[in-house]
């Protein structure tokens, strides 16, 4: 972690940038962290409030859109090659393409505050050929709201940031566990009732 925070006091909005973007196509950074200690920096005065906001949504934003990029460019034949080791099949895809386009991107906008989950989103939106007018809206309004969040809580908290910043990540690692524990449930039950009919 002290890593992450001299790159940021050392380069500042760039080295928030480039850390987000890396962070979100899926490189191990301490995002909610970062983006707290970079409001902790607004706080003292090292940043402005206008650019770090701009550096955040930016990153998050490149980042996200590489993801997609991946997961149009290469998910689909991952998929086709080695979705049957997973038993993943090519009708299974198209029945996650039509939920995706029905209310997964939803997912793009909330899955920010998720760890982890983040990560999937852009790919698997990517994979199931999202409309990119459809991810822009969703992801780029998730980028604009999870910057805002963590970038102000770092600002209002000031001195307290360490307590507040790992008491946060703990809360959102949870939620992560609690929601992959929810679509796991969800997909044993149908898949239960299917075989049954």
């Amino acid at each position: 972690m002290e890593t992450f925070t001299h790159l940021l006091s050392e380069y500042g909005y760039f080295g928030l940038f480039g850390l987000l973007m890396f962070g979100i196509i899926g490189v191990p950074v301490p995002e909610e962290t970062l983006l707290t200690f970079a409001g902790v920096l607004v706080y003292r005065g090292h940043l402005q409030l206008g650019p770090t906001l701009l550096a955040a949504f930016l990153g998050s934003s490149c980042g996200i859109t590489v993801s997609y990029g991946l997961g149009r460019g290469v998910g689909r034949v991952v998929t086709r090659r080695f979705g049957r080791f997973v038993r993943v099949t090519p009708e299974q895809m198209d029945r996650v393409e039509a939920w995706f386009e029905r209310v997964g991107h939803w997912g793009l906008l909330w899955g920010y505050f998720l760890p982890g989950i983040r990560h999937l989103t852009a790919v698997v939106a990517g994979a199931t050929r999202l409309r990119y007018i459809d991810f822009a809206v969703f992801a780029y309004t998730g980028a604009l709201l999870w910057s805002l969040t963590f970038v102000s809580l770092g600002a209002l908290a000031g001195k307290q940031w360490v307590r507040i910043s790992g008491q946060i990540h703990e809360n959102l690692l949870i939620a992560s566990g609690v929601v992959v524990a929810c679509v796991i449930v969800a997909l044993l039950v149908r898949r239960l009732t299917a075989t049954r009919r």
